[in-house]
């Protein structure tokens, strides 16, 4: 059956930050025969693609996106387990959420400390998502995709992914060529959780001094119990009913500094008087929380202006709270301007513009 390709369709809908005007042409695509198709489509009649997972990191213009949105809808999991291993295969439209809790739910280590990041498993290596000392990184073991050039499929071991910090070649060098259409994960059976942060740490703890007799949780669970609650405390898990919901999570990366630009830091904060934060260190330097530079820049927690608004709960989220993407934007940019004034650093952007 072939896809069906649509026009006119309001993006808005389709994103957690509920923005965005009309794209020229639409198409969810349910198999990889699908996915070619609407790129042939595409190819033909010249135009833009953007590809749409879950939408929770994607933010469309006011005016729409000229071209074709590929929204992704393989939707299924499989998994086969070995002695030491539980191996999980997923299409890429499947909710990421889904398959944590499926791989919980099977006592398979690896991402339970990713729970509750929104979004699909095809985006989940684009960007490396991470949370709680993981990253997606440490567990895939190959990926399936499209070329856009070829039209043809193409598998990709993780060695081939080369993933960095919230980064992997089709973040960077390929951005946008490929389209991932399945990956498979590699977890441990049985596997004892890593925890690396002492904030989940010290949640978890509570967690289980409290527990009753004949509590059956398992440690995994736990962990994951653990990690949503703390994500929901800061408005990182998607719920309709909270006034933090219309985001797109985390609008800036976390940088990482090399040591000259460390040590420039440190004089800057000094000079302000101000108690340093705390450093995690991280490929070739150290990680410096976004969430203080924002704060401390001048931009606290419910700081608003034209409806665009720093999260109540988390300064890195940015919220519709009845503005547009332009708002959303213009705010954005104040943020850098006032971090890099004040630090002299450079925040990236972890949410994605779609133009």
């Amino acid at each position: 059956m072939p896809v069906i390709i649509r026009e006119h369709v309001k993006l808005a809908q389709f994103t957690t930050i509920n923005l965005g005007g009309p794209a020229s042409f639409f198409a969810e695509c349910l198999s990889v025969d699908d996915v070619c198709e609407a790129l042939a489509f595409a190819d033909s009649h010249q135009l833009k693609i953007h590809v749409l997972g879950g939408g929770s990191n994607t933010i469309f213009l006011d005016e729409g996106f000229p071209g074709l949105v590929l929204k992704m809808g393989m939707g299924y999991v499989r998994s086969e387990s070995d002695r030491n291993t539980v191996r999980f295969t997923a299409g890429g439209g499947v909710v990421w959420d889904d398959c944590v809790l499926d791989a919980v739910h099977q006592g398979a280590a690896g991402i339970e400390c990713l729970s509750g990041i929104p979004g699909t498993v095809g985006a989940s290596p684009i960007q490396n998502i991470g949370a709680y000392g993981q990253e997606v990184k440490d567990t895939i073991e190959s990926l399936c995709a499209v070329d856009r050039l070829t039209l043809k499929p193409v598998i990709f071991s993780a060695a081939e992914c080369e993933f960095g910090y919230r980064q992997s070649r089709f973040k960077s060098v390929d951005r946008g060529r490929y389209v991932i259409t399945e990956v498979t994960y590699r977890l441990r059976k049985g596997g004892t959780p890593e925890i690396r942060y002492p904030e989940l740490q010290k949640f978890l703890d509570i967690q289980l001094d409290v527990r009753r007799p004949g509590d059956t949780t398992t440690l995994l669970e736990s962990v994951r119990n653990a990690v949503l609650q703390l994500r929901h405390s800061k408005s990182m898990v998607f719920d309709p009913t909270d006034e933090n919901a219309r985001s797109v999570g985390s609008f800036f990366m976390n940088p990482v500094l090399t040591p000259d630009q460390l040590k420039e830091f440190q004089s800057r904060v000094a000079a302000l008087g101000k108690k340093l934060p705390n450093g995690f260190p991280a490929d070739d330097g150290v990680k410096i929380p976004a969430a203080w530079l924002i704060e401390q820049a001048g931009f606290q927690k419910g700081y608003t202006k034209n409806g665009a608004a720093v999260s109540s709960r988390h300064a890195l989220a940015l919220v519709n709270k009845g503005c547009t993407t332009r708002d959303i934007l213009n705010l954005a940019e104040e943020i850098e301007r006032g971090v890099r004034e004040t630090f002299g650093i450079s925040l990236e952007r972890e949410g994605i513009l779609a133009e």
